[in-house]
């Protein structure tokens, strides 16, 4: 899929990268809004400009390296700020703040398979419904895994015990280095295995 890129596809799939990282990370902020917490709408967060939630390296260089070594793109937006003790539920509303985003990248992949099996697109229109389709499931794996600071932590929080939490609260303390070492040590493992999930679904919503 992304092993020979050229300008054109690069346009697209950074187009398609910023859209999609600003409306999982407008859904987070949205979500804690509702239940309580307006930290992230006061921080300007509930906005689409992609300038707001892009992370340098991993919204940008992370993905844009792998991509032009052929590999799988593993990206991530810069994290919403929520205060866990505004919100209604604490570690459950934390929890439906966390799937908030991925579950809008899957949405938004499941309206773009109904696009590519209704509508005979052709040239760059196809190509990007292609890439908005993959990238959104992409985002929708890579961010369900339970590791802090990924969404599917936050899931994982919720029902955890106590002695758990605070395992999760200090490696959530490091940030995005967690991320950017589990990628580096563990890379040849995700990958593939995001791959595979990510072809699981796209068979699945387009046959």
């Amino acid at each position: 899929m992304f092993d020979s890129l050229d300008p054109q596809t690069i346009a697209i799939v950074l187009g398609v990268i910023f859209v999609s990282t600003a409306v999982h990370e407008v859904m987070h902020a949205y979500v804690a809004l509702r239940l309580g917490d307006d930290l992230a709408h006061s921080r300007g967060r509930i906005t689409l400009n992609p300038l707001k939630h892009i992370d340098l390296f991993l919204t940008l260089i992370l993905p844009l390296v792998l991509m032009l070594l052929g590999s799988t793109p593993i990206l991530a937006a810069k994290p919403v700020p929520i205060n866990i003790n505004r919100l209604r539920g604490r570690e459950m509303g934390m929890a439906l703040v966390g799937v908030a985003g991925p579950l809008t990248n899957l949405a938004l992949a499941c309206l773009t398979a109904l696009v590519l099996r209704n509508v005979a697109l052709m040239g760059i229109s196809l190509e990007v419904a292609f890439y908005f389709f993959y990238i959104n499931i992409g985002l929708f794996v890579f961010n369900m895994l339970p590791l802090p600071p990924l969404d599917g932590s936050r899931v994982l929080y919720a029902v955890a015990p106590e002695p758990v939490q605070r395992f999760m609260e200090q490696v959530e303390s490091y940030g995005v280095v967690v991320i950017i070492i589990f990628v580096s040590l563990f890379y040849g493992v995700i990958g593939p295995l995001i791959l595979s999930w990510q072809q699981a679904i796209a068979r699945f919503l387009i046959g």
